[in-house]
């Protein structure tokens, strides 16, 4: 699940709408159905208020532990230095973000890539 998808998985376990999550959080609600149509995630400076509405943590939010049925514990915590990146990502423009994540999926490639060889 991307965030998005998460905040939407616990609104419905919770019965709150789009109209009340931008009540409690002062996030419009077009950008909110923005998210669930577009499959895009909140501005990073929306995370905390919206696990303050949504009574979760942010580590809940952003890993999908306690969440997401699917979430497999990675043993690993998000800390200042995570949260300061994916503010950076969310700053980028669509077309730089879609940049990124190619960049992304290549190194993961490229990892696999690298473990076949060394086998």
């Amino acid at each position: 699940m991307i965030i998005s998808e998460r905040i939407f998985y616990v609104m419905e376990q919770k019965n709150i709408t789009q109209l009340e999550l931008s009540r409690r959080t002062g996030i419009a609600t077009s950008n909110i159905s923005d998210w669930k149509k577009k499959k895009t995630n909140p501005k990073a400076d929306c995370l905390l208020s919206i696990c303050d509405a949504l009574d979760i943590t942010p580590e809940q939010l952003l890993t999908g532990k306690g969440i997401d049925p699917e979430y497999k514990d990675m043993d690993y915590e998000v800390t200042r230095a995570d949260i300061k990146i994916l503010k950076q990502i969310h700053s980028l423009g669509d077309e730089h973000y879609k940049r990124l994540m190619v960049y992304l999926k290549a190194l993961q490639k490229l990892d696999a890539m690298e473990s076949i060889v060394e086998e």
